[in-house]
């Protein structure tokens, strides 16, 4: 093991998450005390080194408590009678913005330290620079403990304001479902015609991948308000999903995807931007529904 540094971790939750995080702590050498509810969780991590806290006050006692529990609610039920004055907690519960801000307030007035943050990551990556863990709060906060925090993998500090590791968290899902829902859709189809998902996968990649490359000069659009058809107008993407459609339908495959995408751009075109390229879309997506 690593010779131990200056400063004392905590963890509390030892889900698999929990004990990812702990055991990278360990690895890196930090003088790393757990706790769990259920004890039996923390018994490997003792073993390689960790201390086990007899109650979640004492875990609470180290320079840095990280929290990694079910949810924002069984956060402050846990804590809702420790004594948290000075405290640095990072609370990396999944959860979404709102709940992350209100834990702040939450922590603040009772005399803590808060970062929250999301993990971008399953528990074997924790400790690699492929583990991304994102962070918000007080950037000062952030900066004191960037070195130990470095311990779990690759980070990304996104700001002041509590809710944008949340808030980035749930936009990188919609980005993950997206893809995925598209492969199935393309996958479905090309079964039809005897092509299995293995023979297909390496091809949606590559599309996947060009898509990914259009999106800087996409938010370029977006960020100045400006959607100059350079390469495709609205109105003939909309030829292509009408195409799409009728090819599912023909293979007898579900069509609901690529319906909803041509009812979206469809109200596009209705409010007179058939001519200009996909990205307005924003204007749709930016609706409440």
């Amino acid at each position: 093991m690593d010779k131990k540094t200056e400063t004392s971790v905590a963890v509390v939750g030892l889900g698999l998450m929990g004990q990812a995080l702990a055991a990278a702590f360990l690895k890196a050498g930090h003088r790393t005390t757990v706790w769990n509810r259920t004890t039996a969780k923390a018994e490997k991590l003792v073993a390689e080194g960790a201390r086990l806290a007899p109650t979640v006050d004492a875990a609470l006692a180290s320079d840095l408590t990280i929290i990694c529990l079910t949810d924002y609610d069984a956060v402050r039920e846990l804590l809702d009678a420790s004594d948290l004055d000075g405290t640095m907690l990072v609370n990396l519960t999944s959860g979404d913005s709102t709940q992350a801000r209100e834990a702040a307030l939450w922590a603040e007035k009772r005399g803590a330290r808060y970062l929250d943050g999301a993990i971008m990551s399953l528990p074997p990556g924790i400790g690699t620079a492929e583990a991304v863990i994102l962070h918000s709060g007080p950037e000062s906060d952030f900066e004191a403990h960037r070195s130990t925090l470095e311990a779990l993998g690759t980070l990304s500090y996104l700001g002041a304001d509590h809710g944008l590791a949340s808030l980035y968290d749930v936009a990188g899902l919609t980005m993950m479902w997206s893809v995925l829902n598209a492969w199935l859709q393309g996958t479905a189809m090309l079964r039809t015609a005897g092509v299995d998902a293995a023979t297909y996968a390496p091809f949606a990649q590559q599309m996947a991948v060009g898509v990914a490359g259009w999106l800087p000069g996409y938010a370029e659009q977006i960020d100045k308000g400006s959607f100059t058809a350079e390469t495709s107008a609205l109105a003939t993407d909309v030829r292509a999903m009408t195409h799409l459609i009728e090819e599912s339908e023909a293979l007898g495959v579900n069509a609901e995807l690529p319906k909803l995408f041509k009812v979206i751009a469809d109200r596009a075109i209705a409010a007179g931007h058939g001519g200009e390229q996909y990205p307005v879309l924003i204007e749709e997506f930016s609706k409440p529904a």
